[in-house]
């Protein structure tokens, strides 16, 4: 039996919005890489500083980890899908894979605060009871989700004092859920076949576009002014824009990557995302690197901009040297590896 997923295999627009993800995702954390000393205080952002930090709250915020979820739900599926066409337990297989995650994401947890891998790994376990769902309960399932977490969020930024049910509303709008919930759309578009029929569903994503994209509008207003205002609910509004923000982007991406043109131009970022486990785990310590050779104790929105734009050039050109050795990132190899218990080869021949 062996796991590795052929280049042909690969469907090439998931690794190349990984990559994307990723890069997103370092606008986020850039500035979590240090930790503060005691009795400083991040300043009051003005000028061009106070731009990019709301337009990073409008278009970036939850919107990337959200993506990068999205992802791990479907490779959930395709993972444990191909995983039982070898005549393996696929759920029993991904409970190791997700136990390993774990490992790794505590470890990765001791040196960067702000590592989401471990909790990736416990809401993960969520997922398994789904695998043998149909299609139509998932969307049932997700919908009723998405509800709940909608009026949660419309609870705690409208309604009073909840009492005894104010923790219970808080949970169901939390970050937790938000990452359940596009875990399982990713893992829905998997099992339904979506990301090869993407031509097929050009009609209806349009539709939904058209629809998403109001609303995108809507709640990026509504964000720049709840941000100017230095409203107390600016975190639940964010949450609020997040999955159709999520959807409208990932439906815009999966269209643009119809065009071969466009897919093979952005090759590189598919090495990146392709390796995605590896260069997440490495860009805490690329950044930190970074930060310290600028002598910086807060990274500023410039800063972080700058920071995140270097971190990713270095990690397309190492994934992109990589992978004319290897089949696989190192990281990757080593989850595999906890994942199977054996040890196959990863050299090119």
């Amino acid at each position: 039996m062996n796991p590795t997923i052929t280049q042909k295999e690969r469907i090439i627009s998931l690794d190349i919005i990984r990559g994307f993800a990723l890069f997103g995702i370092l606008f986020i954390n850039v500035g979590a890489f240090i930790t503060m000393h005691e009795g400083v205080q991040i300043p009051d952002y003005y000028g061009l500083n106070e731009i990019i930090s709301k337009l990073i709250e409008i278009f970036v915020e939850k919107k990337f980890f959200s993506i990068f979820s999205f992802l791990f739900g479907a490779g959930f599926y395709i993972f444990a899908s191909r995983a039982e066409s070898r005549g393996d337990k696929p759920r029993w297989r991904f409970i190791r894979r997700l136990l390993a995650l774990l490992l790794i994401g505590i470890i990765h947890f001791i040196f960067f605060w702000g590592s989401i891998l471990y909790a990736y790994a416990f809401i993960g376990f969520f997922l398994i009871p789904f695998y043998r769902a149909k299609v139509s309960t998932i969307s049932k399932w997700l919908g009723g989700l998405i509800t709940i977490y909608i009026l949660s969020l419309l609870l705690g930024i409208f309604a009073q004092d909840m009492g005894v049910f104010t923790n219970v509303i808080a949970f169901l709008g939390n970050d937790t859920i938000t990452i359940f919930i596009m875990f399982l759309s990713g893992f829905l578009a998997a099992k339904a076949n979506w990301f090869r029929k993407i031509s097929d569903l050009s009609t209806q994503i349009r539709w939904f576009q058209i629809i998403a994209f109001p609303l995108f509008i809507g709640f990026s207003i509504w964000i720049w002014f709840a941000s100017q205002s230095n409203d107390q609910h600016i975190q639940e509004i964010i949450a609020l824009g997040t999955i159709p923000t999520t959807y409208l982007y990932l439906s815009i991406m999966f269209l643009i990557l119809e065009n071969r043109h466009v897919a093979k131009l952005l090759q590189p970022i598919a090495r990146v995302g392709q390796m995605a486990f590896t260069n997440y785990f490495a860009q805490s310590f690329i950044g930190l690197v970074i930060i310290s050779l600028m002598s910086l104790e807060i990274v500023s929105p410039i800063n972080t901009v700058i920071i995140s734009i270097i971190i990713f050039a270095i990690q397309i050109i190492y994934s992109v040297i990589w992978f004319k050795f290897f089949k696989m990132g190192p990281l990757e190899k080593v989850w595999r590896l906890m994942t199977y218990g054996r040890n196959t080869a990863t050299i090119r021949k």
